[in-house]
């Protein structure tokens, strides 16, 4: 059986957060479309405020301390990622960029991604279409076509049927499912064994 790994990355900065939930059903929604699927799923959740300070001190170090270091190679080893951040000033949060900004840029080309946002008022839905999708088209991953936003409205009883939220969220976890499916363009090879001088010289030798 097949493992799709997928890292979720939260934004949000307060706890509860709202990011953080909506980042949690995204994933299980993922997660469960994948198990259906025929793959083992294994799903890391990172809450980038818990890293705040060594993502700031990274940028005047230029040296990720040993959680950061973790974090970023559990990202690049990932086949998929799902981004949630809060909207501040029409666009992500500073830490939610500032973490991305760390990262090596060609690091997250060919993975797929899942996108997500919250607020506090519907105006800011569009921040997913003109801020968060051109950031992850320029770092050349696939993201799903549906991505999600949640404001305060989505967050209500749900009745017999789910809620509106609950539909998109399902809806854009089958797409981030249809884009983990088969071979993976971001999946990173083994790196190649180094074998001893000697043992390389009598390969050579035995093929003459």
């Amino acid at each position: 059986m097949e493992t799709r790994r997928i890292t979720v990355l939260s934004a949000g900065l307060g706890v509860p957060s709202s990011s953080r939930l909506l980042a949690d059903q995204l994933a299980a929604s993922a997660e469960h479309q994948l198990s259906a699927a025929g793959y083992a799923v294994t799903v890391d959740v990172v809450e980038l405020r818990d890293l705040a300070v060594d993502i700031a001190n990274n940028f005047v170090t230029g040296y990720a301390a040993p959680r950061l270091a973790e974090v970023i190679a559990g990202v690049e080893a990932s086949d998929g990622i799902i981004a949630v951040s809060p909207v501040f000033s029409a666009s992500y949060s500073g830490l939610f960029k500032s973490f991305i900004d760390v990262l090596d840029p060609k690091s997250l080309e060919g993975k797929a991604v899942l996108l997500g946002a919250t607020a506090g008022t519907d105006r800011h839905q569009m921040v997913l279409d003109f801020a968060m999708r051109p950031l992850f088209s320029y770092l050349r991953t696939r993201p799903a076509a549906t991505a999600v936003f949640a404001g305060p409205l989505d967050w209500g009883t749900a009745g017999a049927g789910g809620t509106p939220l609950s539909a998109r969220i399902k809806r854009a976890a089958g797409e981030f499912t249809r884009l983990l499916d088969g071979a993976q363009p971001g999946s990173r090879y083994a790196p190649l064994e180094s074998l001893p001088f000697e043992q390389l010289l009598a390969g050579i030798s035995g093929g003459n």
